[in-house]
């Protein structure tokens, strides 16, 4: 049986968000915030996760990071405030 993977937004500490997959979110948390992994993790240190959501595969993660990443600020702060409402007009 494989393990699931997670899609994840944080807020960095300039205030940006970072999205990324994982298949253990807190110790890749961790992982950001001593500055590993990406060069944004890197220069704006992540500070709190925001959202997580589930997938079964690495493709169906990897196919939802790209589109959330590809998304306005303003969508993703609607998509992590579960704002459905304002997330279906953007």
């Amino acid at each position: 049986m494989s393990e699931k993977w997670f899609v994840y937004i944080l807020e960095c500490a300039n205030g940006s968000f970072y999205i990324g997959i994982s298949q253990h979110v807190q110790r890749r948390l961790e992982y950001h915030q001593c500055g590993k992994g990406s060069l944004h993790a890197k220069l704006y240190r992540p500070i709190r996760l925001l959202w997580t959501e589930e997938h079964l595969n690495l493709l169906s993660a990897r196919n939802r990071e790209s589109q959330l990443k590809r998304w306005t600020r303003r969508k993703k702060w609607a998509l992590i405030q579960r704002d459905m409402e304002l997330l279906k007009m953007l």
